[in-house]
């Protein structure tokens, strides 16, 4: 039993940020250690250290929300872009089976209808803008297999068909 509390006492639990393990005490001198403070002021000292503790904890979280908050501010911005503004007109009233009504809803669904090409005019817009986009990188690869081509055809070993082939006759002579 006194082994199993002597072993108790040479670890200590850590707390690091939620990540809480084991870890053997730490050993202080007497000669070295600092003279015993009172109370009052270990209590000062103690929270002090979780204020500076705390507000480290704070920026951290504060950068990685306005990191966040960066990214959804720019994802907004594109899909502002890319979808059609809302048009003024207040949204149509459900139709109803009189008469009166049938004028109206005619022009509710032409309203319809133009939202609808103009978001097709975006679709295709946007499908252009990747078509290009695909193009360039399509370019680009094919430029750099040309580059990569000539390096291996530039070789010495392929200056001629009769120079190749004397070059393998005698390699297999060996």
């Amino acid at each position: 039993m006194a082994s199993a509390a002597w072993e108790d006492e040479d670890w200590e639990l850590c707390n690091d940020d939620g990540f809480v393990y084991k870890r053997k005490r730490r050993r202080q001198d007497l000669s070295t250690a600092p003279p015993a403070m009172d109370p009052e002021a270990e209590q000062r000292q103690l929270k002090e250290r979780k204020k500076k503790a705390l507000l480290k904890l704070k920026d951290q979280y504060q950068r990685e929300i306005d990191q966040w908050e960066h990214m959804s501010q720019t994802l907004q911005a594109m899909e502002n872009r890319t979808q059609p503004q809302p048009s003024s007109s207040p949204p149509p009233p459900p139709a109803s089976s009189s008469m009166e009504s049938a004028p109206k809803s005619d022009s509710s669904f032409r309203q319809l209808i133009d939202d609808l090409l103009l978001q097709a005019e975006v679709q295709e817009t946007i499908l252009q803008d990747l078509s290009n986009l695909c193009d360039t990188a399509e370019n680009f690869c094919k430029a750099e297999e040309e580059r990569l081509k000539k390096s291996f055809f530039d070789l010495p070993v392929w200056e001629s068909p009769r120079v190749l082939m004397a070059h393998l006759c005698d390699e297999s002579d060996d």
